[in-house]
């Protein structure tokens, strides 16, 4: 009766932003029925709170109302040095919820999107307390690395303040903390969403991993590294091109397929796929979109077989997978042979700013593929990898984890994710980790999306439904998605655009889709690992009820290589 009064008086007083909402909110399926809490302070007032005790460090910030269909308070600001951060609190309806989403790539921007969250209804209708981070340096130049505060603050720091900016603004502007605490990315996003558990095991209840780049040093030098490598000739062009990618793709397919009993254009599981490319040699001169010249077996051979060193010891923890050609245009195919290899920049951008002192400088073709490298890189694997298997204290705080990959992912291999999945296994027990972890490796999805297979699922409704009812995810159904016109990029300093990826990635980019856009709607479940997809029988193949769960004879998940711990 007291707190309705003082609601009342605030109202009276022009401090609430919105009217009172009902009592309870409309959570959707496996949600927890939490009453609606509306805020005690106005949008404006929140610019001028002190967080420099809850971030521990100086903090600036700014408020604005921001109307719309789901109107809400954004809250931008700075925590010193310089790691901006954005929140976005629903000014009706909040739900008691909150969400950090993370960055891709080396960051750099704010972009507060909740991805894979059909069916989400608290993220659908506006009702849940959004944030992000740029993770301390602005716009895509990566010459912040000489800066070690710079490094520790992209790392895990600019995460995890930003989580207590973002509940200290809750707390203020509602008058409580949030119920349930979620955390989503995916590549180093799905890094940031490990180092959070890892690191910092009480700042989130729920958190869902997807492609994470969790072997960072490794994955941007050594695997990037190769690929760039392995497909630059002797003349500095590439060897292989887009042109050559299709029939590549159809030569793998018409191998491996039918593997899981099924002919579909895409492939349950890569790992029993045994093709050689020497298939496809041409008979007499090259003929572009027909087949290769033995230099281009050579290298596609390279690409299967992943980083190595010169006798032969494996640099990384696994390959690309047989099924993923059609995606590495735009990475490290470019889409002509003069084009620009993605995966060269993209490694030397690590290696020359990140990894080393800045008095080490590389070219792809200097940097040793050697063993002696690996080990030069541990006092930035400390830093930056997310590869610690114990995850005692976010089981222990009652954490919930999914990792989710696409098993056509031309950026980081499926085999990271696998791996650390049976390592945590190994370290906690597999009937430990199992009541807290889930995996989904979705057939023929690319990067944290696109590519031939459905990639399109309710991750985080099912991630918030596991949290708060206790039901694990058995399976998610997928679908593909209609690729949507490229919109603009994201914001960079000062709300500026940033450069974005280059011309002829775009390209790239914009004529896949165009291929995928051509392919027939499909729905497939896809089971928590080990279980897959298994064709009925009967039903039409493009639809999920024609498809049970099955559980294949076990795989070899821990890889073997040269940086493996005991």
């Amino acid at each position: 009766m007291l707190r309705r009064a003082f609601l009342v008086f605030l109202s009276l007083c022009g401090v609430l932003i919105a009217n009172p909402a009902p009592a309870q909110s409309a959570n959707g399926p496996g949600l927890a029925a939490l009453p609606i809490v509306v805020p005690v302070k106005s949008c404006a007032s929140l610019a001028a709170l002190e967080l420099s005790g809850a971030t521990g460090a100086a903090t600036t910030l700014a408020a604005r109302e921001v109307v719309g269909q789901h109107p809400y308070c954004e809250v931008t600001g700075t925590i010193a040095p310089a790691i901006r951060f954005e929140v976005h609190l629903p000014l009706a309806g909040w739900t008691q919820r909150f969400l950090e989403t993370g960055c891709g790539g080396l960051c750099g921007m704010l972009r507060v999107e909740a991805e894979k969250s059909e069916g989400c209804t608290p993220v659908t209708d506006g009702s849940i307390t959004l944030a992000s981070t740029d993770m301390g340096h602005q716009g895509m130049d990566p010459s912040w690395g000489v800066d070690a505060q710079k490094r520790v603050d992209f790392a895990h720091r600019g995460v995890h303040v930003t989580v207590l900016a973002a509940k200290a603004l809750i707390n203020a502007f509602y008058g409580q903390a949030p119920r349930y605490s979620y955390f989503s990315g995916c590549s180093d996003g799905g890094r940031e969403a490990l180092i959070e558990a890892q690191r910092y095991p009480k700042d989130f209840d729920g958190i869902a991993a997807g492609a994470p780049a969790l072997n960072f040093t490794v994955q941007n030098s050594f695997h990037h590294g190769w690929l760039a490598k392995v497909n630059t000739g002797a003349d500095g062009h590439a060897i292989l091109a887009a042109i050559d990618m299709k029939p590549l793709h159809a030569a793998v397919l018409a191998a491996c397929d039918g593997l899981d009993g099924l002919v579909d254009e895409q492939i349950t599981d890569p790992r029993a796929c045994r093709f050689d490319p020497v298939g496809l040699t041409c008979k007499g001169d090259y003929r572009p979109g027909e087949c290769l010249t033995r230099t281009q077996i050579d290298a596609v051979r390279a690409i299967y077989d992943g980083a190595r060193s010169p006798s032969g010891k494996r640099l990384e923890v696994g390959p690309l997978q047989p099924g993923s050609e059609l995606e590495w245009v735009g990475v490290f195919v470019p889409r002509e042979r003069t084009g620009r290899i993605g995966s060269e920049s993209m490694a030397l951008d690590t290696i020359n700013h990140l990894l080393f002192s800045p008095d080490r400088t590389y070219s792809i073709a200097s940097f040793p593929f050697i063993e002696e490298t690996l080990a030069s890189e541990e006092p930035a694997r400390a830093l930056y990898s997310a590869d610690n298997p114990d995850l005692g204290g976010f089981a222990g705080h009652g954490g919930k984890l999914i990792l989710w990959h696409g098993w056509s992912d031309p950026h980081i291999s499926p085999l990271n994710t696998i791996d650390y999945y049976e390592r945590v296994g190994r370290q906690m027990g597999a009937g430990t980790r199992d009541g807290f972890v889930r995996m989904f490796l979705m057939p023929g999805m690319g990067h944290c999306g696109g590519g031939d297979g459905p990639s399109e699922f309710p991750l985080l409704a099912g991630l918030m439904a596991w949290v708060e009812s206790g039901s694990a995810p058995a399976e998610m159904l997928t679908h593909r998605k209609v690729p949507q016109p490229m919109g603009p990029p994201p914001r960079g300093p000062a709300g500026a655009a940033h450069d974005g990826p280059p011309p002829e990635v775009i390209a790239a980019m914009r004529a896949h889709d165009a291929e995928v856009a051509k392919l027939a709607p499909r729905s497939r479940p896809v089971y928590a690992y080990p279980q897959v997809a298994r064709y009925k029988g009967s039903g039409p193949i493009d639809e999920a009820g024609s498809f049970s769960a099955t559980t294949p004879a076990p795989v070899k998940g821990i890889s073997d290589w040269v940086g493996a711990r005991p």
